[in-house]
């Protein structure tokens, strides 16, 4: 029995004060009811009228500036306007505020001091409370006062009110706890946000035949072959075994396309008219947005493309018009297959492309992102360790990324997000990051935000309808050793709308079914994934505020296909432990065998005699037993979602210089005798592999060439036995062959022998085809 890791690697369950204490626990209360209540104090600035002018010319560059104790939030200022509009939202939190008065002060933007203008002074005692789905408050005119409280000139329409996170200005708001970040763009950068993976398509390119094509050198036999280039994915056909001019090929070429369609499939034919010059004979480009779409295994409709020829005049390329070659296709869009872009064994959505072939959904996935505790200095500030720290939850084609909390090792977030659920064998990822992208890390270059660690939860674990909260330790491997660098803590709520679609959902293929129909080969498979995944990080890079490179290939997974040593003594431990349970019962077995407990062997045989007599028991009695086994293991059912085990993976026993091989670059950047020494363990590791598959290989064909003759002694002895033994039971009852052959095997040890039986000898003298081997 594997020891369990140690305790600070282990989940917690914990009790916190959800929803303000509104959770029952069967009902949605709120919308925010699996996350703790923050209360904010929120001010919404709207815009000014009246503005006296302030400099010599009477002009005015008029912001607004929100100030509670210390914290202080502006607007951004308007060039000589005396009606600015700004709309602008502040929100101040209540576990921060120091003072018992909010002052909003309009001032002029000015080179040397900004001028005061006028005032707005609230007592945080007298403002309004604002709750969900209430309407929000509606802004009012305030008159503008001096600094001694008579009246100014000019007023100000703002709207201040206390409110939580569930309140809809909150996302968009100015936090007082990212009061040190400065500059739209940083703060762009660490706002909360909701994230859509691209609509993924596979694009089958079918390379039928070609015609007329026109090589330069017409004293050959042309070898020509198909190159086709999507974006930066580029696959070419064989060259074609009919050296003419009309070559034919017959070949598939799959793509990974994403919604929308920027750039065309470019189609060449080339001739290899040297072993290192190929030369283009004709290209055709084929926008995807006219490529039709197939949703079922029926074959699309074929079609010619014209092949046109650029050639090169004063070194210009030009079209030449006068060209008849053209080239025979089948290219669709697959819809009836999902996508790959997540490893299979993590994957958090199994529907096809089409959406007209997606079922129902069979239920709700609601997570609470808590809060963390403990985290670890991430980088240095000002001299001193700090941590800005954000999550990111992947399940679907969703992705959502929290607000990141500044200078903080225990920050509270207090966010929560929906998901619909249509298969309930399906994993959501919540990775936790460090933002290094808040003071001028995006000038300074190569600044990549840090992994905290990572959570994966496999919604088939949890019980439907309630509400799991658990501290989730975050670990991460480092190439010295696993590091828990903090906790982190997350309600998660699985809702099911119908328990019986669900079971249905159990008895239904895990992919859709062009999969099976018309399956893709596992290398295909791999280079599909790979093209997914940099698409999907491509995409995300892109968006405003950036989802970066770093974040979606770790919440993917996309270095788990790599080599460790860690991880396949991990997986060779795991299928010991999968065939000890098989190894027990052998043992057990043997042990009855040869009488070392005389009652338990005595109680075999009545039972044996049993079955024998009424055989019709027999599947009953399976069953029964299955069914009690399972009854009795009920008392140890898992009371928590399952975490990563650092003991199972061997993430804690790993040698120094496994977890630096496992850490190093592809290809390698370590000195050479380092390379040959992991070289020379990689070959000892192989060769014991090969020798393990080599004779599971050879006991296969062992039992194939029982009838093979190809030891014609052999085969011959083997039919003669098996004509003997079909008359033998023929004539005699089976309960009677049966009870002789249990008896024999559960003989008494003193009617053994030592040396191996009769029909073991035989089995091990038969031929394998080890010897055809070189």
């Amino acid at each position: 029995m594997q020891r369990p890791p140690p305790e600070e690697f282990l989940l917690k369950e914990t009790n916190p004060h959800l929803g303000g204490g509104k959770v029952s626990g069967d009902k949605l209360t709120s919308t925010y009811d699996l996350v703790e209540q923050m209360q904010y104090l929120y001010v919404r600035v709207v815009k000014a009228k009246d503005l006296p002018g302030k400099d010599v010319s009477g002009s005015l560059d008029p912001y607004v500036e929100v100030k509670l104790g210390n914290y202080k939030g502006t607007t951004r200022h308007f060039e000589k306007k005396s009606n600015p509009e700004w709309n602008q939202v502040f929100a101040f939190s209540k576990d921060r505020i120091q003072a018992s008065v909010l002052e909003v002060t309009v001032k002029d933007k000015d080179v040397v001091k900004d001028d005061f203008v006028g005032r707005v002074l609230f007592d945080l005692n007298d403002i309004p409370k604002r709750v969900p789905p209430d309407s929000p408050l509606a802004p009012q005119w305030y008159r503008l006062e001096d600094r001694k409280g008579d009246k100014a000139k000019g007023e100000l329409m703002l709207a201040v009110w206390m409110g939580t996170q569930a309140d809809e200005a909150f996302p968009e708001a100015w936090h007082s706890d990212a009061a040190t970040v400065s500059g739209t763009d940083a703060l762009a950068n660490i706002r909360s946000k909701v994230y859509l993976s691209p609509k993924l398509w596979y694009l089958r390119v079918n390379v039928i035949e070609a015609q007329d094509l026109l090589p330069t050198d017409k004293g050959r036999y042309p070898e020509v072959f198909v190159k086709a280039i999507l974006g930066n994915q580029a696959l070419r056909t064989r060259i074609s075994q009919s050296r003419t001019i009309n070559p034919m090929w017959n070949e598939d070429l799959m793509f990974v396309a994403a919604e929308p369609f920027e750039e065309p499939l470019i189609l060449s034919v080339e001739d290899r008219v040297a072993p290192n010059k190929d030369e283009v004979l004709g290209r055709c480009a084929i926008p995807l947005q006219y490529v039709d779409r197939r949703l079922d295994h029926k074959p699309v409709n074929t079609r010619w493309f014209n092949l046109e020829r650029h050639i090169i005049v004063e070194g210009e390329k030009k079209k030449e018009t006068k060209f008849a070659s053209r080239i025979h296709m089948r290219i669709c869009l697959e819809g009836g297959y999902h996508v790959l872009d997540e490893s299979t064994h993590y994957s958090s959505d199994l529907r096809p492309t089409a959406k007209q072939l997606w079922k129902s959904s069979i239920g709700v996935l609601e997570l609470g992102i808590l809060n963390a505790q403990g985290l670890m200095p991430m980088k240095t500030k000002d001299g001193r360790g700090t941590t800005d720290a954000y999550c990111v939850a992947k399940y679907g084609q969703k992705w959502v990324r929290t607000r990141t909390i500044i200078d903080s090792f225990t920050p509270k977030w207090n966010e929560q997000y929906t998901w619909e659920v249509f298969d309930p064998c399906t994993v959501i990822t919540i990775g936790v990051f460090d933002n290094c992208h808040l003071h001028g890390g995006d000038k300074a270059g190569g600044a990549r935000d840090s992994r905290i660690g990572k959570v994966r939860i496999r919604l088939s674990t949890l019980e439907t309808d309630r509400v799991y909260t658990h501290s989730y330790p975050l670990l991460v491997l480092h190439p010295n050793g696993v590091k828990k660098m903090g906790e982190i803590h997350l309600a998660v709520r699985f809702t099911c709308s119908s328990l019986l679609n669900m079971m249905h959902i159990y008895s239904q293929p895990l992919l859709p079914k062009m999969h099976y129909i018309h399956p893709l080969t596992v290398s295909q498979l791999d280079s599909l994934r790979h093209q997914a995944t940099l698409i999907v990080s491509m995409r995300l890079s892109r968006a405003e505020p950036p989802l970066r490179k770093e974040v979606v290939e770790y919440m993917l997974d996309v270095g788990s296909h790599m080599w460790s040593m860690r991880r396949s003594k991990a997986n060779f431990f795991r299928i010991m432990g999968v065939l000890s349970g098989l190894i027990a019962v052998g043992k057990w077995f043997d042990q009855i065998c040869n009488w070392k407990n005389p009652i338990t062997t005595v109680l075999i045989h009545i039972l044996f005699i049993i079955l024998v007599m009424y055989p019709e028991l027999i599947l009953p009695t399976i069953f029964l037993y299955l069914f009690l086994i399972g009854v009795w293991y009920y008392r140890w059912r898992p009371r928590h979602p399952p975490h990563m085990d650092t003991r199972l993976s061997l993430a804690d026993s790993a040698h120094p210089d496994e977890l630096d091989e496992e850490f190093d670059t592809f290809p390698t950047s370590r000195p050479s005798d380092i390379v040959r020494m992991r070289y020379d363990r990689l070959r000892s590791i192989a060769g014991r592999i090969q020798t393990v598959v080599g004779d599971f290989s050879t006991q296969g064909e062992r039992l194939q060439s029982l009838l093979s003759w190809r030891d014609r002694r052999a085969t011959a002895l083997f039919v003669i036995f098996c004509l003997v033994a079909a008359i033998v039971l023929y004539v005699t009852p089976f309960q009677v062959v049966a009870l002789l052959t249990g008896f024999y095997v559960l003989r008494h040890p003193r009617f053994r022998h030592k040396l191996p039986s009769v029909p073991l000898n035989f089995f091990r003298r038969l031929p394998a085809r080890t010897d055809c081997m070189l």
